[in-house]
């Protein structure tokens, strides 16, 4: 799956894939799912309940990049941009409970 169109609007990443499906995923979940091996290390160095709280420039995106044609990186406002989000990992975020 590729993504057609994507749209930061209030607060949520939007993507349309080539299927026509829509992905919704909520920025702070977004940054608290960041994959870059900083962000995994601080999530299991805290407990499963771990609840991170960001400023607003944590979860502010300021740029979106294609990575090949398998993912995207964003770089968010506070300038942490060390995560590649791969498509299929987006799509299986946008579908689990907390980010609804």
């Amino acid at each position: 799956m590729k993504p057609l169109k994507i749209v930061v609007q209030d607060n949520k990443l939007q993507i349309r894939w080539d299927d026509q499906s829509i992905s919704i995923i909520p920025l702070d979940y977004l940054r608290g799912k960041c994959p870059c091996a900083d962000c995994g290390a601080e999530r299991e160095k805290h407990s499963s309940s771990y609840f991170p709280i960001f400023t607003s420039e944590q979860i502010s995106i300021e740029k979106i990049s294609m990575v090949g044609h398998y993912a995207i990186t964003i770089k968010w406002k506070d300038g942490h941009s060390t995560g590649v989000y791969e498509y299929n990992y987006l799509v299986n975020i946008s579908k689990t409970k907390e980010a609804l």
